[in-house]
């Protein structure tokens, strides 16, 4: 019974995670949407002011300063994108948390269809933050697999 109740909350904590993560895609795409690429070069710059002067860029600063400079068509993707991805992400998190049976196994696709993508990525970009997710999404996998499994069970008894 232990076992079955840290797999539960696990579960719990997985997908509020992926739900926040869904969330800050969401607000993410929409600053890139409604937000000029100069304006948030001017942005990045303000808020990295202090770190540029008091020491020589890391890398975390180099790479945000290297997304401002991305074209608008880019940016437009970019934008696009994230909304779309969290937008679903929320909403199979929704559909886990009132544990609507049929989204189990469609989270489970979702989650494999982004798998799939990050691990495209990756052998075009070796981001580590892609390997990152693609690791954290597959535990996740694991982790609604487990919560089906116990809630079939329980509504077989």
């Amino acid at each position: 019974m232990k076992k079955e109740k840290l797999w539960h909350t696990l579960f719990l904590v997985g997908i509020f995670f992926k739900g926040l993560d869904g969330v800050l895609e969401s607000l993410g795409g929409l600053v890139l949407l409604f937000f000029s690429n100069t304006l948030l070069i001017k942005y990045i710059n303000f808020l990295l002011n202090g770190e540029l002067s008091e020491k020589p860029p890391d890398p975390i600063i180099n790479y945000l300063l290297n997304l401002s400079h991305v074209s608008e068509n880019t940016q437009l993707f970019a934008g696009a994108y994230l909304v779309g991805h969290g937008i679903i992400k929320m909403a199979v998190v929704a559909g886990l948390y009132f544990k609507k049976l049929w989204v189990y196994p469609l989270a489970e696709v979702v989650l494999i269809l982004f798998i799939a993508y990050q691990s495209y990525r990756f052998t075009h970009t070796f981001s580590i933050v892609l390997l990152f997710l693609s690791v954290v999404d597959a535990a996740v996998i694991l982790l609604i697999y487990k919560e089906y499994k116990r809630l079939k069970s329980q509504r077989l008894v």
